[in-house]
């Protein structure tokens, strides 16, 4: 097997069509780990976000949202479920403020403790179709087929990695995590395995185009996880938890007013356009990048105009079309 070459020689486009037909390496060290520990760890989770916890079990993960009490959105995490504690990966710049959020729900007979573990590890995510045959070949192999989350130990690089899952995006891949003195021996196992490294720039015009929605982009106190496309992170029968009582009023009665959706357009659009259809202001732009076929973004569109068939908008004088994203989720399943 080839080995992954530099990023850095490689151009943007390049490594994001290495992601769609072969398999990447993306460094997510900077992303939150956030370690949940002690006898009421699940129920304290169970309360505290959108996804179910009381009944899983060791090897288990999900996807779930950290909301307000107005079921407004802070931050989407993953969690993987581990023999005695829950371990949190979280947006970079929602690390902090989830450690001081999270401490306020810790009450004195409680037994929840939190820990910071991001300087003590590391987080790689592969990405690409091709990432069964490399975690194959790292010794991970029986990971492939698995449920989204599920995940395990493994010695790959001299080293305990975890091994999960998911790449946290619509696309096939794994998340990678293990103590931050394995970092550089388990970035050269996954490049000697064939995975291409790509940067942050490559990552973000992925996610744009699988539709994850990121903090100050689309996770806001503005819009709640119905509104972001996010409908798969979300247990509508498991009783009460933080912001509840308004996610569950929304979906009884259809109260999602926009929802976040792709949109393909003409030439570059700004970041926070306004978006029309005729006269009437139907949404806004969250994010954008330029692809090989464009300019494309994340937008929150009305959901009367969604559900009137719109298939267009306009930004001044530039065409959106409207498209569906992987990511992004706009009913209950």
């Amino acid at each position: 097997m080839s080995a992954g070459f530099d990023s850095t020689q490689v151009s943007i486009g390049d490594q994001v069509t290495a992601a769609r037909s072969s398999v990447v390496v993306y460094d997510a060290s900077e992303w939150g780990r956030i370690v949940v520990s002690d006898g009421d760890r699940l129920r304290f989770l169970h309360n505290q976000t959108t996804n179910t916890f009381q009944t899983r079990q060791p090897g288990e993960g999900c996807d779930t949202v950290f909301v307000t009490s107005t079921g407004r959105t802070i931050d989407l995490a993953t969690a993987y479920v581990q023999d005695d504690s829950v371990l949190l990966l979280v947006s970079p710049i929602r690390r902090e403020f989830l450690m001081d959020w999270l401490d306020r729900f810790i009450f004195f007979a409680d037994k929840v403790k939190l820990a910071d573990v991001t300087a003590e590890t590391t987080a790689l995510v592969l990405i690409g179709p091709e990432s069964d045959r490399l975690i194959e070949a790292l010794g991970a192999g029986d990971r492939a087929g698995q449920p989204y989350g599920s995940h395990a130990l493994y010695p790959i690089a001299g080293a305990a990695v975890r091994v999960a899952v998911g790449s946290g995006l619509g696309l096939p891949g794994y998340t990678l995590m293990a103590p931050v003195a394995a970092a550089e021996p388990l970035r050269a196992a996954v490049q000697a395995a064939g995975a291409t490294q790509i940067e942050a720039a490559a990552w973000e015009r992925l996610r744009i185009e699988q539709g994850r929605p990121m903090p100050d982009h689309e996770l806001t106190e503005d819009y709640n996880p119905l509104e972001a496309g996010l409908w798969h992170t979300i247990s509508l029968n498991k009783g009460c938890y933080i912001g509840q009582e308004t996610i569950a009023r929304l979906h009884t009665y259809r109260g999602v007013k926009q929802q976040l959706w792709g949109v393909q357009f003409s030439a570059a659009t700004p970041q926070e356009t306004v978006l029309t259809s005729g006269e009437d202001k139907v949404g806004h732009v969250t994010s954008v990048v330029e692809t090989e076929s464009g300019a494309l973004g994340l937008a929150y569109i009305r959901t009367k105009a969604i559900e009137a068939g719109l298939g267009t908008v306009q930004a001044s004088d530039v065409v959106g079309t409207l498209v569906p994203l992987p990511f992004l989720s706009h009913e209950y399943l």
